[in-house]
């Protein structure tokens, strides 16, 4: 799945420090963006750094796969485990 989320990622520039904690982007027809899910909720500064990219202040489609907040130290001791983690757990549930 993440893979996947990375392709689609590639139609929107965002930077390396975002794409890091994106789980996948959703599209609709016309190419707009509608939803972005992360693994842990984004900071206010990281959502006004996405509205200014996609230069649309009043985007709302902010989803997380986890409802705790993480800091950045938190974030990156741990994001490897958790991506891989979640990525096992996936596989598992594909297999039933």
């Amino acid at each position: 799945m993440e893979i996947n989320s990375m392709k689609l990622m590639s139609s929107v520039n965002f930077p390396l420090h975002l794409q890091d904690k994106i789980f996948e982007i959703r599209y609709d027809s016309d190419n707009s963006i509608l939803k972005i899910t992360s693994y842990f909720p984004f900071s206010e500064s990281e959502k006004q750094e996405i509205h200014s990219i996609l230069d649309d202040p009043v985007f709302d489609g902010f989803h997380s796969i986890f409802s705790d907040f993480v800091d950045e130290d938190e974030w990156n001791r741990t994001k490897d485990q958790i991506k891989k983690r979640f990525r096992d757990e996936l596989v598992d549930i594909d297999k039933i």
